[in-house]
């Protein structure tokens, strides 16, 4: 098979696709597998069952049926659904959006591959410009989605130590580059793996940064605010014309769906609607016609608010206190869990690369994801990056907590080993 070099580039192997297909993998052939590497939402059932009228509602219905089956929707999205996150989104933070502002996708995934396509690669004039994460570790999924090589930059960031076994990274602003060669900074907030909140006052920072370079801020919203608000911290929503939120209906309990929804500038939606009719034709609708009513009764804030929300900080908790008893006095880190689904670990001077640990945690029936996977657009050979672990907390309690207890076995027996070696 003779594949071009985008044939070779993306049918490749990467993190992102080792990750889904340890989970689908799993699935079919160990069902007894302990899922704590992979994305999915925890299941909450006030969420389910609102998600479950709502359908019962829209089947009972012989238009809303048809409208759901039978119609292609335009690539920027029904134009009902729109007008209801963008007037939803007024009314909660006054943005002086209209349905222009809001395009949806399927997924965010997708939505990514666009927009960073759009503003990084190679130029018409023959130069190239990067997407630059501030603060990396950043999202596993950002690594393989450019056109061309060297499209992801970072920075390494700053590590302050808090006690009780936990620390956290900031935005190291010294080291960030200059602005020749960027096309767009790009944050997710809370930052997958690590569950990291940027403080207002580093977001307010980022934002002046890109605005004087005139290039976009990027703010990956998928597990942030206002949904699903998957939020431990104090922080505040952003969004200017400079600006672009995505949100994703994912983490609300609705992966399956894929569906994203962009918040940007109308000529920034024009453009990522023109390329995403060539990507995707249009865009799906189950989404949009479970969560439209949502918005228009602000349900969904208050879904995220009490229920989503509670859920995940409980679990982060507990998961925290059954790391902090099952790994004792191993040199062990936590990341503060300040949102997201997942706790990110630092096992400092790890006698094995997190790589090896994983492929041992996999055959006793646990999946996590190796950490260098995360570390997107640093090439520094940085120990640190092959020392720590993302782990979601999301499935079934008792199963985490057997993961948590294989996990600090595995971790023990390497250290022990390499005493015995020494």
């Amino acid at each position: 098979m003779k594949l071009s070099a985008f044939g070779q580039k993306f049918s490749g192997d990467s993190g992102i696709v080792e990750l889904m297909d340890d989970l689908s993998t799993a699935l079919r052939d160990n069902p007894d597998m302990i899922f704590m590497g992979g994305g999915n939402p925890g299941r909450v059932p006030g969420v389910e069952l609102a998600f479950q009228r709502r359908l019962e509602t829209i089947l009972a219905d012989a238009e809303q049926r048809h409208s759901l089956f039978g119609i292609y929707q335009a690539p920027q999205g029904e134009k009902g659904f729109r007008s209801k996150v963008a007037n939803f989104l007024n009314r909660q933070f006054d943005w002086g959006l209209t349905a222009a502002n809001i395009a949806v996708s399927n997924g965010s995934q997708s939505a990514f591959f666009v927009l960073y396509n759009m503003f990084a690669g190679v130029m018409p004039d023959g130069g190239r410009r990067s997407v630059h994460l501030p603060l990396a570790p950043e999202y596993i999924g950002y690594g393989d989605i450019g056109l061309s090589d060297g499209f992801f930059t970072a920075t390494r960031p700053s590590i302050e130590l808090l006690g009780d076994q936990l620390f956290k990274y900031h935005v190291d602003f010294s080291r960030l580059p200059a602005g020749e060669g960027i096309g767009a900074l790009c944050v997710s907030r809370p930052t997958n793996p690590t569950g990291n909140v940027l403080t207002d006052e580093e977001l307010t920072h980022l934002d002046q940064i890109a605005r004087d370079r005139d290039i976009p801020l990027i703010v990956d919203g998928a597990y942030g605010l206002p949904v699903p608000g998957i939020v431990f911290t104090a922080a505040r929503p952003h969004w200017n014309p400079n600006t672009i939120l995505t949100l994703s209906l994912s983490k609300l309990g609705l992966p399956g769906v894929r569906t994203g929804i962009i918040v940007a500038r109308e000529d920034i939606i024009r453009a990522y609607t023109n390329a995403n009719t060539i990507v995707s034709l249009s865009c799906g609708n189950l989404g949009p016609a479970l969560a439209g009513p949502l918005f228009d009764s602000d349900e969904i804030l208050t879904m995220s608010r009490e229920q989503v929300a509670p859920f995940y900080r409980q679990r982060a908790g507990q998961t925290v206190e059954w790391f902090r008893q099952c790994l004792g006095d191993l040199p062990f880190h936590i990341h503060r869990p300040e949102g997201a689904i997942f706790l990110w670990l630092w096992f400092e001077g790890l006698p094995i690369t997190s790589q090896e640990l994983y492929q041992r945690l996999k055959q006793r029936g646990v999946l996590i994801v190796p950490g260098h996977n995360f570390f997107v657009g640093i090439d520094e050979d940085w120990p640190h990056r092959h020392e720590c672990i993302r782990v979601s907390y999301a499935g079934q309690a008792d199963s985490v907590r057997r993961g948590v207890e294989i996990i600090a076995e595995e971790v023990a027996h390497a250290y022990r080993n390499q005493q015995v070696t020494l």
